[in-house]
This record gives C-alpha cells, sequence and structure tokens, in this order.
C-alpha cells in the first residue's frame, strides 16, 4: 500500500537495524551542516532580514534546481523561516515579469541578484510547485508572495499554457505525449526531471482544467521511465528521446555528450523510489534500482568513472560520487524487506547500499552542493521523513 493511501512511511534505516535516535541525530546534524555549517561546509546564506539564497559551490551561483530543492527540505523539516527567505529571494531576483520567459525564472543567478541567464529550467519549476503546496498545506496560505497554493498554481499554468491565446514563450511540458521538456520548446526531455509523484499530486491541487493533464503525465512519465533505463544495468542518459532512446544529438551551445550515466541521470533512481513510496503505481520501472544498485556493486570503485547506459566504461571521472552513492540508496524503497535475508535477494543488495550511505558523510569542498542536496533528500527518505502534506 501506499504512504499517500496510508499515511505510512517506511524507515528503512530501522529496517536495517538502526535505532530512531542515532536516525533522527543523523538528519538533525546533515541539516545543520547544510544550512548552517562552517563557511567551507554550508550551502545556505541568509540576506539581510527576509531573505537567504543556496550556493552552487562548484560553480558560485544561485540555481533554481537548488533554491527549490532547499524549500522542498524546509518543508519537510518545518522550517518556515528558512522556506519563506529562499522563495522571497527567489521571487525578488530569479523570476521573469516579463519578455518571453515571463512567469517562468532564471535557471541561474550571481549571489547578488543579477542574472547569468534569461531562460528557466523545468526541474525548478516543478519543485517550487510541490514545496509551495506542501507549505501550504503545512503553515496555511498567507499574504501576496506567501499566498503559497496560489503561487504554485500560477507556476503549473505557466509550465502549461506559455504560448497559447497570444501568450508569449513556451511551455516546459509537450502537450502531446505529457512529457517534461529539459527546456521549454525543445525536442528533447531529461529523464531525471520526470516526477510521477508530483504529477499525481498536481492532478488534485493544481487548475481544474489540467488535472487530468496531470493524471495522464503521471502515467506517461512512469513509462518512460521504464523504457528510458537500460534492462540491465538500471542506468539511464542525462537527456533523453522522447521514445526513451539516449539524447546522442550534439546541442548548439557545447561539445559535451548527455547521453552518459553522469550527473543529472543519478537522480533517476531516488524518483522512483520516493515514486514507489509515495503512489506505489508500477509500470515496469520499480525493477531499475535494483539492477543499477546490482551492477554498480560488483567493483563499488568501478561507480568513480563514467558509463554508457549499457554499463561501457568511458574515460571520465564521476563529478559527483556521493550524489551517486546517496541517489542509488534510495532507490531501495522499491524494494520490499525480506527477512529471509538470502545473499543473493534483492532486499540483501538494498541493506549493503543504504549502509553504505549510511555510512557516508556529507561531501566537502568545492563541488559539494549537488551531493549533499542528493545526500539530504535520501536521509529524509529513507528514514520515513519525506512525506506527503
Amino acid at each position: 500500500m501506499s504512504a499517500f493511501s496510508t499515511g505510512i512511511y517506511r524507515n528503512v534505516f530501522a529496517e536495517i537495524g538502526k535505532n530512531e535516535e542515532e536516525i533522527v541525530k543523523r538528519l538533525q546534524s546533515a541539516m545543520d551542516v547544510f544550512f548552517y555549517g562552517k563557511q567551507e561546509e554550508r550551502i545556505y546564506h541568509p540576506v539581510g532580514a527576509d531573505m537567504g539564497y543556496l550556493e552552487d559551490t562548484g560553480n558560485h551561483d544561485v540555481r533554481t534546481e537548488g533554491m527549490s530543492y532547499g524549500m522542498m527540505l524546509c518543508v519537510q523539516m518545518d522550517w518556515k523561516d528558512e522556506f519563506d527567505r529562499i522563495w522571497k529571494w527567489s521571487k525578488t531576483y530569479m523570476y521573469m515579469e516579463d519578455g518571453e520567459n515571463e512567469g517562468y525564472f532564471a535557471w541561474s543567478c550571481r549571489p547578488n541578484g543579477e542574472k547569468n541567464a534569461w531562460g528557466p529550467a523545468p526541474d525548478g519549476e516543478e519543485y517550487y510547485a510541490m514545496a509551495l503546496f506542501f507549505a501550504s498545506h503545512r503553515w496555511g496560505d498567507g499574504e501576496g508572495i506567501f499566498h503559497y497554493s496560489r503561487e504554485a498554481r500560477s507556476i503549473l499554468r505557466a509550465c502549461l499554457h506559455k504560448g497559447e491565446n497570444g501568450r508569449a514563450g513556451q511551455p516546459m511540458w509537450n502537450r502531446e505525449n505529457k512529457q517534461i521538456l529539459f527546456v521549454p520548446g525543445c525536442s528533447f526531455t531529461d529523464p531525471s526531471y520526470h516526477l510521477p509523484h508530483f504529477y499525481e499530486l498536481f492532478a488534485l491541487w493544481a487548475d481544474e482544467e489540467d488535472q487530468e493533464f496531470w493524471r495522464q503525465a503521471a502515467d506517461a512519465s512512469r513509462r518512460y521511465l521504464a523504457k528510458v533505463c537500460h534492462t540491465v544495468t538500471g542506468m539511464n542518459p542525462e537527456y533523453g528521446e522522447f521514445d526513451g532512446s539516449s539524447m546522442c544529438r550534439k546541442l548548439p551551445q557545447g561539445s559535451d555528450r548527455h547521453d552518459l550515466f553522469y550527473s543529472d541521470a543519478y537522480r533517476t533512481a531516488a524518483n522512483i523510489g520516493l515514486d514507489c513510496l509515495w503512489f506505489g503505481k508500477d509500470r515496469g520501472h520499480y525493477s531499475v534500482p535494483v539492477r543499477l544498485m546490482r551492477f554498480l556493486e560488483t567493483d563499488l570503485e568501478a561507480a568513480r568513472c563514467v558509463f554508457e547506459v549499457d554499463g561501457t566504461p568511458v574515460e571520465k571521472t564521476v563529478l559527483h560520487p556521493t550524489g551517486l552513492l546517496a541517489a542509488t540508496a534510495q532507490g531501495a524503497l522499491t524494494v520490499p524487506v525480506n527477512e529471509a535475508g538470502d545473499i543473493d535477494s534483492d532486499w540483501s543488495v538494498v541493506k549493503r547500499w543504504v549502509e553504505w550511505f549510511w555510512n557516508q558523510p556529507l561531501r566537502k569542498g568545492g563541488r559539494r552542493y549537488y551531493d549533499n542536496c542528493l545526500y539530504l533528500f535520501a536521509l529524509l527518505a529513507l528514514s520515513g521523513n519525506y512525506r506527503i502534506y
């Protein structure tokens, strides 16, 4: 049964033998370091009396990805002050009030608020909307930009209806196949952007006219995830074609390949795990995380390199090893407890990965931002604290 139906959230750490006191301490300590640790540890920076931002410490900018992630972390932890500060910074500096991308958020800004780009990244918008709905239900709607549910519906309205009825710009979802786009107007997707568990809730809380679209989008994303993840390795590419094949086309703005199992791609296993926990509607994608675990654990050090989705190693170093470990471990939510504990059982594989993650500290250094975001989400999910509000 799904947590949406029962209100019961698995605590996988407890299932592998950790006690509640140490689980709570681990989660609180990690959050404290992430938000309020030493300068070389923290990601969050308060600004003035009522704003704050999260820094991408590898690129020294502020991204909608991190800001919306920060809001989700805060609403899960009941940290309203930090949530409101991040949201006000986002609306003040990242929100675009006119032009082609009116109604969206600029995906990258400098810490002083100056925009680095005037285009959006759809993963930011979907996390903003979901975090705002949760805030509305947990704390109640306030005034102005703190009328959370109204703000969430406005974001989703832009995501689906840009370009209609003379409105400038383009939507963030393909209206025909119901798949999220890598950027508005492009002809491909990013598998790690597919969040069917969010769309199920958007189908309840978005504008009534769009609720059927979100129901269909949830099913479309689940079916897409089953196709895009390799049948043996469980790996998926960073960017994908709508039919589930890897996106091998070269992009005009760079020469990097995006058909590899690399940074963005790590989030997919975590997303599948949370979808299983919240809704339990398997379309063939719930077998993906354990396939990935089995492939990578044959030699855990091999996970330090980059792979083709079929498992062929590529001479390129993993940029976010802690994030890879955390997101893969979160995929444990797809595998039920097997008390028999057979050495070759899926549950035995899962237990090893969750234990590896439990023993992994937060990442330090310049690249800690992305890794530690995924780390905190995995801590929440595996401790039963990543919840629907």
